[in-house]
């Protein structure tokens, strides 16, 4: 499993800070277990939004191209190069 980008972090942090503050602000709960569900969805909500961050791409190496021919060089015959046999004992 890669790893996670400081995008991601920083992300799925701040989502977490700030829903469990909206959603306390806006429920109004006073219950610890109340308190706790929010909690719990504020997690799962910055774990969902840390998921979804795209991740960067890794980088292909770079292809190099071969300048086309011209016509005069296509029409070339091609020599085989000769081929020396090693010297005998």
């Amino acid at each position: 499993m890669p790893r996670p980008t400081t995008a991601q972090i920083a992300y799925g942090s701040l989502t977490v800070v700030f829903s469990t503050l909206a959603m306390l602000l806006l429920s109004r709960t006073d219950s610890g277990a109340g308190v706790a569900v929010i909690a719990l969805a504020a997690l799962g909500l910055g774990l969902l939004v840390a998921m979804t961050v795209p991740q960067p791409r890794p980088v292909a190496p770079a292809v190099r191209t071969v300048p086309a021919a011209s016509p005069a060089e296509r029409r070339a015959p091609v020599l085989a190069e000769s081929v020396r046999e090693p010297a005998g004992p």
